[in-house]
């Protein structure tokens, strides 16, 4: 079997997957304990408010029909309205403004892990038993051990003290551009299309915002990114330590070839493979950690959304969200497979 046969096969199992979701997520709203007609009403809903609720929103049809009506509407993204955060308004809508605050929270929480746990692991596997080996390695252990709401609240006590010149030799708040609080949601305007016509005449970007937007988001992401940076960091250094041990490694230095080149060209590429599955899987933790992270932080995302669809029982809300975390992990294990099959030539032989 080639490679792209293999990596197209990957991409139709997905399918049964999406649909095997989409159907749990019926089952549990729709035979679940919640009641949606108390959800809107309260728990004493009854009487002709609450027949004229169930009316409307098709409660009274055959089950049958209302699972029809369901799958169409989440494969054509008709994912209804919310019915207590914003009784009436579109998910979609809710979803198109909530969701660039964990877009921006996301994507540093995956770049600082990359450029800090990654490096540091190639570097302590490339000077393997030496002080910086060891120290990178502690680091690593310590980093991984602490969960993510205990760090958040330390980072948040610690920064906090600093403010008019604490313990650390420094303000956290005028560090930089100045910020009034260092919790709360990041601008996130400092790049836009101007509208001075009835069409957009052009774009504008604001560095001074960007900046703000940039600081306001750094404490969040690193305690978001933190697991995914500790183990970042061992998988990098054993995977290093694997390679550079390598027969093929051997080979290339009796042919007189220099470190740089056999580093580049031959170890790192393969060094990269084992890290992967740990780079995409950062998706599946950064969904669910950042419920946490956003509702701490004060960031009003789509983690802190689903936080409070689901403790005010709003469940088509809810629902839509599980239904979007779900594509984005299957769209995650999708790149993991297309990198699987451009990194390592071995795949899709097995199979």
């Amino acid at each position: 079997m080639s490679r792209w046969r293999y990596f197209f096969q990957r991409v139709l199992l997905s399918i049964p997957v999406l649909f095997l979701v989409m159907t749990m997520l019926f089952v549990i709203l729709r035979m679940g304990p919640l009641d949606p007609v108390a959800a809107m009403l309260g728990p004493e809903a009854s009487g002709a408010a609450a027949a004229q609720i169930r009316e409307n929103m098709g409660l009274n049809e055959p089950l049958w029909q209302q699972y029809i009506d369901f799958m169409v509407g989440l494969i054509t993204f008709d994912l209804g309205q919310s019915w207590v955060i914003q009784r009436g308004r579109s998910v979609t809508s809710m979803i198109r403004i909530y969701a660039p605050r964990t877009i921006w929270l996301g994507f540093w929480a995956i770049l600082l892990p990359l450029f800090i746990g990654i490096p540091l692991g190639f570097y302590a596997g490339l000077n393997s038993n030496s002080w910086g080996d060891y120290i990178a390695s502690f680091s690593g252990i310590v980093w991984l051990a602490m969960p993510n709401f205990w760090l958040a609240i330390m980072f948040l006590a610690v920064l906090r003290r600093t403010q008019g010149g604490g313990f650390l030799g420094f303000d956290w708040y005028t560090l930089g551009p100045d910020i009034r609080s260092i919790i709360g949601t990041p601008p996130l305007d400092f790049i836009g299309f101007e509208q001075l016509l009835p069409v957009p005449s052009g774009f504008f970007f604001d560095g001074g915002t960007l900046a703000v937007a940039i600081k306001v988001i750094l404490p969040a992401a690193l305690v978001l990114g933190s697991a995914s940076m500790a183990t970042e960091l061992r998988i990098g250094r054993t995977a290093m330590l694997e390679t550079i041990n390598s027969n093929y490694v051997e080979t290339a230095k009796a042919k007189g070839l220099s470190n740089r080149v056999i580093i580049w060209k031959h170890v790192f590429r393969n060094a990269l493979i084992p890290l992967v599955p740990i780079i995409t899987n950062e998706a599946f933790l950064l969904l669910g950690g950042s419920v946490i992270v956003e509702v701490l932080f004060g960031i009003n995302g789509l983690g802190r959304l689903y936080f409070i669809s689901l403790t005010q029982g709003d469940l088509p809300l809810a629902g839509a969200l599980v239904y979007i975390f779900t594509i984005i992990t299957i769209s995650m294990n999708i790149i993991q497979d297309l990198l699987y099959t451009i990194l390592d030539p071995r795949v899709g032989y097995d199979q």
